[in-house]
């Protein structure tokens, strides 16, 4: 099952679950009707506050920790089957520092 698939299934029966106790074909276990009548209405917009939040979190967290990788720039140098990459990476650099812009 791959994860598209696997999404799918889980979020449709997360959802239907959800309508059940929404319109009141089930009761909520633990909670009273009060309760879940003003509880459920607003769970949607929690569900998609929070998952918000947390893409925010993770953006934020990969740009705080952008340049702690540098074996990666190894690896990638590595991967790539040009064996003059490196001298064509030191002539663009040179290029540049001839241009005033600041490379390393």
């Amino acid at each position: 099952m791959t994860r598209a698939t696997r999404f799918a299934a889980i979020s449709g029966i997360v959802s239907l679950v959800y309508f059940v106790f929404l319109l009141g074909i089930l009761p909520v276990p633990l909670l009273s009707k009060s309760v879940a009548d003003e509880i459920l209405p607003t769970l949607p917009w929690w569900v998609l506050v929070s998952t918000g939040a947390y893409l925010l979190f993770s953006v934020g967290w990969g740009i705080f920790h952008f340049n702690d990788v540098p074996q990666a720039h190894e690896d990638l140098l590595l991967v790539r089957s040009d064996h003059n990459l490196r001298q064509d990476i030191k002539t663009a650099k040179d290029y540049l520092r001839e241009r005033g812009v600041t490379v390393d």
